[in-house]
């Protein structure tokens, strides 16, 4: 349960450490060291209840991987249950694959505490940080997403998914996909977990190349406007001017006339044109 706390945490700070931070740095690292505390103290305290509770357990500590990222990171709402959607399968895979190496490693005996932190810290370090370049590229700087809760929904249907599958010979054997030794089980489940990795990672690029092109659009609608505004101001420049020499014509025959009457009609038609 220690372990999977530390995933879970680490997991989240995949997102925390790229994206910009809601408040001061002594802040952030307050909230970094008391959410790994609470996450294993509950997680501890979840760790013999009965099945029944478990689905609502998990409920809760995504529910708290989710407020870790929001409480950390200058961002919304809906960005952050995306983001807490992918550092869950990305925990679920960090805690499977580290458990597996153990096994495979020591069969049948469990290493020094001493040997079991050290692996700890090597298997979740090296693939948190081969994600965490992975992601960065395509994560924005100020972490606005800007995730459509059609986009939201989709990702939470494949984070669902891979945590049911991958967890399903937990509750039983009896279907097809379940494994019933051990070490099958964790093959299913390390399998599915970096599978759903992989699905959710391209789920963020798309939805990335999304925002890219709302964002060129709109860049292209204001240079459209500009344009067309550009276009009115020079039929405009080119009206005045055209009326502005027939003025200086009229102007001219004015001078050159000496009948008041006709210099009278003169005068009218040019108040009318400088009325219009």
């Amino acid at each position: 349960r220690i372990y999977t706390a530390a995933a879970e945490w680490m997991a989240c700070m995949l997102f925390i450490v790229s994206l910009k931070k809601r408040f001061e740095w002594w802040k952030s690292g307050l909230i970094m060291a008391g959410m790994l505390v609470l996450q294993s103290v509950f997680l501890v305290a979840t760790g013999n209840v009965p099945i029944y509770f478990w689905i609502p357990c998990m409920v809760i500590a995504v529910i708290l991987m989710i407020g870790f990222i929001y409480g950390c990171c200058d961002i919304g709402s809906t960005d952050a249950i995306y983001f807490g959607m992918i550092a869950f399968v990305v925990a679920e895979f960090l805690a499977s694959i580290e458990w597996q190496v153990v096994c495979f490693i020591w069969k049948g005996q469990m290493p020094a505490l001493w040997i079991r932190a050290l692996l700890l810290i090597g298997i979740y370090g090296c693939i948190a940080f081969v994600l965490l370049k992975i992601m960065q590229t395509h994560l924005p700087k100020d972490g606005k997403m800007n995730i459509s809760p059609k986009e939201l929904f989709s990702a939470q249907l494949i984070a669902i998914a891979v945590f049911a599958v991958s967890n399903l010979s937990f509750l039983t054997s009896n279907t097809p996909f379940s494994g019933t030794y051990s070490f099958e089980i964790g093959n299913i489940r390390t399998l599915v977990d970096i599978g759903g990795i992989a699905i959710l990672y391209a789920h963020l690029i798309q939805c990335g190349e999304l925002r890219v092109k709302k964002e060129l659009e709109a860049v292209q609608n204001v240079l459209q406007n500009q344009y067309v505004q550009y276009k009115q101001s020079r039929e405009s420049i080119d009206l005045i001017n055209y009326k502005y020499h027939d003025l200086k014509h009229q102007i001219a025959v004015l001078r050159s006339e000496e009948d008041p009457k006709k210099r009278e009609e003169f005068l009218n038609r040019m108040e009318e044109e400088i009325r219009q």
